[in-house]
């Protein structure tokens, strides 16, 4: 064993030994537990940074865990390949998409292996070769084939500057997300695939995800966005067909005293025909931001079009106005104004000048409705036979009245649009479809349809739209010429069920086969929180399509799910764009990439933000230093125990040890348990500093001499076997190499999670409701038998608790044995 730890020759070391004996390569073995860890796959831009190495280094740990639970565990990675920034790097470097492409793949892929992942890498997936998107396209000409997938011209949101279409989401401060460009709104063709068709099911299976973040079911149920309510008739005057209009506040229905449509409605085009200052009102809010936290704060702004429709209860005529915040994709494209008890509306409606008519009681009768609107339930007035009812049930007092009388129609409404996957952008996937003038929009037959690489770029606009080669072909059905779409799929399709294909990755004669059952649903999956609505989304969507093709047999993709915190520099979220990335690759040359896996871990908890600090790396570094040097000193006497003859705790007369001996015994394995604990609700900050105390005892064990000096012996080599497996899973490379030098049995990463033992463990463990003055502040699962210094040092260890500490004097410590622990500070 060497002397001074030098992690470089430690770290290949451990490397080159994991890929001779391809000790991360998974398969299917039905006779074990399985267990499928995923981070979402990178986007490969270049040099990974601190984010990126965060990211996955928390499936990595987890992964690793679950192997020495005794489970079969796929881990792999690939690459989400196509995209915008490739073409935007053409451009700027006169250098092929593909070959920027590879050439980023290779160096990330290099400085992975580099951090230790335990990445099954015969799986790897590369989302822009034919072998992976053939089967892409083959799965949208059998959606296709099934009516779920179609083609309209459709409104977009443009992006001048990157010529291409821009989801809402993509859409910021009303510019594009990447180029800063004023987005247009335009009418072009584009392919969508009907995924409000499983609006239903999409929202019901948020409900079979314990194991998902409340925040981004939150934020997945706000965008589909079910309400339930009813169309009403509105007849137009001097109009044959009736406006309908979708509301979920039939209740406020007496209180409607205009309407508003969006400026794209077909009445708005009416009214602007012989009314020029309509036609310019409509001209200028064409490009109107879609994003609804612009639509709450933007300047109201309308027209009246001199058009009304008939109140359908009242017989009154309302005006119908074009406003700027109403959005032709959402309803009808039209709103019933209650500027009473609505605030956009009211806003308007002070603007305007137009009617403000209360319908809705207040509980307590105090509201100003000249100041805002009142828009929460209450009591009817003002309502003719329904006055005097509680909204609840006037809703549905008006809804029978409605439809009685044809005026209305119950309906349940969703937020969800169909999937716009059209990009005007080359490098993507080719549509696999044919427009022939004859036969209209056909199938390819010959998959895949192959996106040349070799191409150049004159400004923005897609090289295939140039390429006679590739868009110039003839009819599938009629054999006359014809051409290719030059469009190219969303990237969200490539993202959407790539998880699945890493199951049977070389499976070249179908999409997927039976192996996909034996992995799929993924276990955990690791991410950003930025992804929780539209990757996240159509993921479950694509599943969901697979699973109705007979591709698999489960419902969703991913059992549980960590949005992990970004890793901040100065405050900021670390990003290229932003110039304040840390690059990794100095740091793991200088203290080896088990400092920069121990640093990352220890900051925080996954979950929240970690700040960037150059201390703590030499902190983590330090740590691993003694870690090797105490290895190094007690060497002889952690490996007498081999020597001895293995002793287990029951040979031990307990009664004749030092007490110290004994006490420090039991504390490894009393912090072992609540590592246990601590490692399954995925605190890897606190199994960090748990390991530090495990450490720390060792170095406590009090010297002696024979025959307590086999005593010492034996604790050492457990305490060292358990601590180098706790920290193994974070730290991989060096407790491998100490696993090894220290003559323990077989590679670590093969190692099992340590068995309790029966000394220590003798009491039994339960769970103690940590406060502090009378305040819950955490729970801590812990021997029933501790001492109050183990249970105040075990408490002051939980993240909440010692915030709540933090400055404050401890006054008392009160403890109700196997249940409570109360820290009562000043």
């Amino acid at each position: 064993m060497q002397e001074q730890y030098q992690p470089q020759t430690i770290e290949e070391n451990a490397q080159k030994i994991w890929m001779e004996q391809h000790c991360f390569q998974a398969v299917e073995n039905v006779n074990k537990e399985k267990f499928y860890c995923l981070a979402m796959f990178p986007y490969p831009s270049g040099r990974l940074h601190m984010g990126h190495v965060r990211n996955y280094t928390i499936p990595d740990i987890i992964a690793r865990y679950q192997r020495m639970l005794g489970k079969n565990v796929l881990q792999p990675m690939g690459w989400d390949a196509f995209g915008l920034p490739a073409e935007n790097a053409a451009i700027q470097h006169k250098i092929p998409p593909a070959e920027w492409t590879y050439q980023n793949i290779a160096m990330m892929r290099q400085q992975m292996m580099r951090l230790g992942f335990a990445y099954d890498w015969s799986r790897e997936i590369t989302t822009c070769d034919p072998h992976y998107y053939r089967w892409e396209q083959w799965f949208f000409i059998t959606l296709f084939e099934k009516n779920l997938v179609y083609k309209k011209n459709a409104e977009v949101n443009w992006d001048p500057i990157d010529q291409t279409v821009l989801a809402n989401e993509q859409v910021i401060d009303g510019r594009g997300w990447r180029s800063g460009a004023l987005v247009e709104r335009r009418k072009i063709p584009q392919w969508f695939i009907k995924i409000t068709a499983y609006a239903e099911e999409l929202l019901q299976g948020l409900d079979q995800l314990p194991q998902w973040p409340e925040e981004v079911k939150t934020m997945q149920r706000n965008w589909i966005g079910r309400s339930e309510g009813v169309d009403i008739f509105f007849p137009v005057l001097d109009h044959a067909e009736p406006l309908t209009i979708f509301t979920t506040r039939p209740d406020t229905l007496f209180g409607v005293t205009y309407i508003a449509i969006a400026p794209q409605h077909p009445l708005a085009a009416l009214a602007a025909k012989n009314n020029p200052a309509v036609q310019h009102f409509i001209d200028d809010n064409r490009n109107i931001k879609t994003a609804e936290a612009d639509m709450a704060t933007m300047e109201k702004k309308g027209i009246a079009t001199g058009l009304f429709v008939v109140h359908p209860l009242t017989q009154q005529h309302l005006p119908i106005w074009i406003a700027n915040f109403v959005l032709m994709d959402y309803g009808s494209g039209a709103v019933m104004a209650v500027p009473a008890h609505d605030q956009r509306d009211f806003e308007f409606a002070e603007k305007q000048g137009l009617p403000i008519t209360q319908v809705i009681q207040p509980p307590n009768n105090n509201w100003d409705f000249s100041q805002q609107a009142f828009t929460t339930e209450g009591t009817l007035i003002n309502s003719d036979k329904f006055s005097g009812l509680p909204s609840k049930a006037a809703k549905t007092k008006i809804i029978q009245h409605l439809e009685q009388a044809n005026l209305g129609k119950l309906k349940i409404n969703y937020r969800l649009r169909d999937w716009g996957i059209s990009r005007q952008r080359y490098w993507g996937t080719p549509i696999p479809i044919v427009n022939c003038a004859t036969c209209g929009a056909v199938p390819e037959k010959n998959l895949p349809v192959i996106l040349p690489e070799k191409v150049t770029f004159e400004g923005v606009t897609s090289p295939l739209k140039t390429m006679a080669t590739f868009y110039e072909t003839t009819c599938p059905v009629c054999g006359k010429p014809a051409e290719r779409e030059t469009d190219t799929f969303d990237t969200f399709l490539e993202s959407s069920w790539y998880y699945a294909r890493f199951a049977c990755k070389n499976q070249d004669q179908s999409m997927l086969d039976d192996r996909v059952n034996y992995w799929v649903p993924v276990d955990q999956y690791v991410g950003g929180i930025e992804h929780a609505i539209l990757h996240l989304l159509y993921a479950r969507f694509m599943h969901k399509l697979m699973r109705d093709e007979g591709l698999l047999n489960s419902d969703e993709p991913f059992l549980r799910l960590l949005t992990q915190g970004m890793v901040l520099n100065n405050g900021i979220k670390m990003s290229k764009s932003k110039g304040n990335v840390v690059d990794p690759q100095p740091l793991i040359e200088r203290y080896g990439a088990d400092t920069v896996r121990l640093f990352i871990m220890f900051a925080a908890p996954p979950e929240q933000n970690l700040e960037w600090s150059d201390s703590g790396v030499e902190g983590a570094f330090r740590f691993l230093k003694r870690l090797w040097a105490f290895a190094y000193e007690n060497r002889e006497l952690i490996m007498r125990e081999n020597y001895l003859g293995k002793k287990t705790a029951a040979d031990i007369v307990w009664e004749k040890v030092n007490a110290a001996q004994q006490d420090i015994y039991r504390q490894i394995y009393h912090i072992l348990d609540q590592v246990k604990y601590d490692y399954e609700r995925q605190q890897f900050n606190t199994v960090v500093s748990s390991c530090m105390k495990i450490f720390n005892l060792l170095l406590k064990i009090p010297t002696a001499a024979a025959p307590d000096q086999d005593i010492r012996s034996h604790i050492l080599h457990k305490g060292t076997s358990i601590l180098l497996r706790l920290l193994s899973p974070i730290t991989p490379h060096i407790t491998q190499q100490l696993w090894q030098d220290l003559n323990f049995t077989g590679l670590i990463i093969d190692a099992a999670w340590p068995k309790p033992s029966e000394v220590s463990l003798a009491a039994q463990t339960v769970e103690w409701v940590v406060q502090v003055n009378g305040k819950l502040r955490g729970r801590l699962h812990l021997a029933n038998a501790l001492d109050e210094a183990a249970l105040l040092m075990a408490a002051q260890a939980e993240p909440k608790v010692a915030q709540a500490l933090e400055g404050k004097e401890i006054k008392k410590v009160i403890v109700v044995p196997g249940k409570l622990i109360n820290i009562v500070v000043a």
